[in-house]
């Protein structure tokens, strides 16, 4: 019979109600007068420092890039990554974040194992493994963030041609009115204009600095224009028209996949909630095995045939559209 002490009910009570006070609180004292300059990254900076080439220079130093835009250190790979992530911490400020993880996770495992060997081993996972884990799954939200603005950018763009604007002023109107990552990415775009840049190097350092799948259809518009001439807002046009039907395609196979996600899902956690289950049930239900080597071994080759399940459904209900 499972007891539960109702004192605990009290104590979660307590810490919803803490919780929604805080909220309510933070509600009421936000400005929305503070929402033209919080709407991206740039506009922050400009608040502080209305030089538009230092506010370039900082932005560039968050993402890890040098003042000129060069990467800052020759694991290209990784500072792509960093770069495409989003983190605007800066370098200095990601690398004492990591140590002090590192740090701190083998502080615990010798607190909670006293084992020197497994605790070097957890240090060294989060000093190496999992960041890069981090960092690919920021890159991937913001792609996908990005991809559901893109076209609603490019819309902007097009109006603003139409109004008679030139291609910067129509890429700095998107920088001021759409939040991130559009909004700094294509600030950044119209910045790199104005000290000298021309429009298809700007637009292939914004693929490579976000690297998208739909920007390199936006890129290869803007080259075919400035080379060969036209009407660049009928071309954004139906390049917008594209990629929201690209879009819509990606939402349509996503819930027409539903189904596998969630048999995944479910197959996935119901082996480790009923481990749950019965070690807070039953206590003692594992403990005559629990410290034996084969007990691990069984373990470890479990959750490896459930990771190699888990990635053949993750294939079989993912596409690239």
């Amino acid at each position: 019979m499972l007891n539960f002490n109702p004192v605990y009910l009290f104590y979660i009570m307590i810490g919803l109600s803490a919780a929604m006070f805080a909220e309510g609180v933070y509600l009421f004292c936000y400005n929305t007068g503070s929402y033209r300059k919080n709407i991206n990254r740039r506009l922050k900076v400009i608040e502080t420092t209305t030089d538009r080439e230092s506010v370039l220079v900082q932005i560039r130093r968050e993402r890890g890039l040098t003042g000129a835009g060069d990467y800052r250190f020759n694991f290209f790979d990784l500072n792509r990554l960093l770069l495409q992530s989003g983190l605007s911490i800066g370098l200095n400020k990601l690398i004492l974040f990591v140590v002090a993880g590192g740090l701190a996770a083998f502080t615990a495992t010798v607190m909670f194992e006293r084992n020197i060997g497994h605790a070097v081993l957890v240090g060294i996972f989060s000093m190496t493994v999992l960041p890069v884990m981090l960092l690919k799954f920021l890159r991937n939200r913001r792609q996908k963030k990005f991809g559901a603005q893109i076209a609603d950018g490019l819309d902007i763009i097009v109006r603003s041609l139409r109004a008679g604007h030139p291609v910067p002023v129509a890429i700095a109107m998107v920088a001021r009115e759409m939040p991130d990552p559009i909004g700094s990415e294509f600030g950044i775009v119209g910045d790199e204009i104005t000290y000298g840049a021309d429009l298809e190097t700007a637009m292939r350092n914004l693929y490579f600095r976000v690297g998208t799948d739909d920007l390199p259809l936006f890129v290869t518009a803007v080259a075919i224009q400035t080379s060969t001439g036209g009407n660049l807002g009928e071309i954004l046009e139906n390049l917008s028209g594209v990629i929201r039907q690209r879009f819509k395609m990606r939402r349509k196979v996503r819930a027409l996949a539903a189904e596998g996600r969630a048999s995944a899902l479910i197959l996935s956690s119901l082996p480790i909630l009923m481990f749950i289950v019965i070690n807070f049930m039953v206590p003692d239900f594992y403990a005559s095995v629990w410290h034996e080597p084969m007990t691990k071994m069984g373990l470890g080759a479990a959750g490896f045939w459930m990771g190699i399940g888990n990635f053949i459904m993750y294939r079989m209900v993912n596409f690239r559209i």
